[in-house]
């Protein structure tokens, strides 16, 4: 018996998230790209924050008055939701500020003595090559505080794990791995990985922040031990993220960070704990943020994740058809609807090397509508997002080349030129001498003669954005 899928409507959904009402440069309506990244919120998310602040602000588990206790009721509710949302009891869920943290209690625990599964030398722990800094850095100062061996699974030419590249031995003590990778947007072999490990006895960590948002989740039926997300990516708000474990887990684990509220009782020799997940919870919660998530997951709820992995899966499909057709555009990661699942399609173009941000941003303006994009290059993880002063332009300015910043002391000709003093700026501290504080000239400054003046110390003249790094260093698509 087939299920049928409810059809989402867009132009209703649109009107519930006001930023979208906006524009952009040159009065552009605004696309908005970058969800990856951090989602918008929709009114429904916004009314309910204010809401808890403007009817019942107030400590939770704190007080004994009708405030708190509309507060503590508010708080916990919204556990309840969340923790259904994703399969799970609500005792398992522990809030943090975000899923970084939330990775970070993991392995905070992990190298723990107190800890009965705690990493010694020559343990192992096993990640991906798709995996977020987030799932990434921690586990290495895990390694390093522990003396246990970091090890990973490579990745295939079309963007997913390569489960031949790495076998499991009776070493490996925990694998952890993105549910849904931030840049190629493909979807792991839950099952599978989760095999492989439970077959060596290891502990598994999913990171789950890019597939909460965008498919009905199921920790429970997944069987990971652990599963962080964060609120901001799935239509809630910044500042809070969830760690999921099993319970059993959760009761033998020590606290991450001490403090008020997670307590049971103290004295000045000694202190025991409360019972998970007020244990890992020290200190004043992010109360309002917490509820707002709650109205996050309603709001999903009522539109369907079934439905909106629908939706997305058409979107995914339009978009590889119609890149598919460019000449000279590359596809970074799976390329059919249904390994590339709901992912939003990366790709670099070999004949201007430039990202999908950029090419995106590109083309809409010559569309007349603006886009919101990431920037940061999704053709690979290894390439860093530039800063501002450097954003890269569509057409190369004309550069200054008449004069170098002379130093201190040296003679550009017979008169010695004098010494400089430079206001400062924000980005770099020091004003460029040419009067340009996005000059991304990095080798050398362009700057003029005090003794002859002109060149690009006039603050008429085009601004100098000029690279000296060499092209072979650059990234493929041509961020820095």
């Amino acid at each position: 018996m087939t299920t049928s899928v409810k059809e989402l409507d867009i132009t209703r959904i649109r009107k519930d998230f006001p930023i979208l009402g906006r524009t952009v440069r040159d009065g552009k309506p605004l696309v908005y790209l970058d969800s990856g990244a951090t989602s918008q919120r929709p009114v429904q998310v916004l009314d309910a924050e204010r809401e808890f602040l403007t009817t019942c602000n107030a400590a939770v588990h704190r007080g004994a008055h009708q405030l708190a206790e509309e507060a503590t009721d508010a708080y916990e509710g919204a556990r309840a939701a969340i923790a259904d949302f994703v399969g799970a009891d609500a005792d398992e869920l522990t809030f943090t500020k975000n899923a970084t943290e939330s990775l970070n209690l993991v392995t905070y625990v992990l190298g723990d003595e107190r800890f009965e599964r705690h990493l010694r030398p020559g343990d192992e722990i096993v990640i991906t090559e798709l995996e977020h800094h987030a799932n990434l850095v921690p586990w290495q100062e895990l390694a390093r505080r522990t003396g246990a061996t970091l090890r990973w699974y490579g990745v295939t030419d079309d963007g997913r794990i390569d489960l031949d590249s790495l076998e499991l031995t009776d070493a490996v003590k925990v694998v952890s791995f993105t549910h849904q990778s931030n840049v190629t947007g493909a979807v792991a072999p839950v099952a599978e990985l989760v095999r492989r490990a439970r077959a060596v006895g290891a502990l598994v960590v999913l990171d789950a922040c890019q597939s909460v948002p965008h498919m009905p989740v199921d920790f429970h039926a997944l069987d990971v031990d652990f599963a962080a997300f964060s609120g901001h990516k799935m239509l809630g708000p910044s500042g809070v993220g969830v760690l999921y474990g099993k319970r059993e887990l959760l009761a033998s684990m020590p606290p991450f960070i001490t403090g008020g509220s997670m307590i049971e009782t103290v004295t000045m020799e000694a202190t025991t704990y409360a019972a998970p997940p007020q244990r890992f919870e020290a200190g004043v919660p992010m109360t309002s943020q917490v509820v707002a998530l709650g109205a996050a997951v309603h709001y999903l709820n009522e539109l369907g994740m079934d439905s909106v992995a629908a939706h997305e899966h058409e979107l995914t499909a339009l978009a590889l058809e119609q890149l598919g057709a460019i000449e000279g555009v590359r596809i970074i990661g799976p390329t059919t609807p249904r390994t590339a699942a709901a992912r939003c399609p990366s790709w670099w173009t070999e004949s201007t090397r430039t990202t999908s941000a950029r090419s995106s941003t590109t083309r809409a303006s010559r569309s007349g509508s603006g886009i919101t994009a990431p920037g940061r290059c999704t053709a690979t993880s290894a390439w860093r997002r530039p800063r501002a002063h450097r954003l890269p332009s569509t057409t190369p300015p004309t550069r200054c080349t008449r004069w170098r910043r002379p130093s201190v002391g040296r003679r550009t000709s017979s008169v010695r030129t004098p010494r400089r003093v430079l206001p400062t700026t924000r980005s770099t501290g020091r004003r460029r001498p040419c009067g340009w504080s996005r000059c991304t000239r990095r080798s050398s400054w362009i700057t003029t003669s005090i003794r002859t003046g002109g060149g690009c110390g006039s603050r008429s003249a085009p601004r100098c954005t000029t690279s000296t790094r060499p092209a072979a260093t650059r990234s493929p698509c041509g961020w820095r």
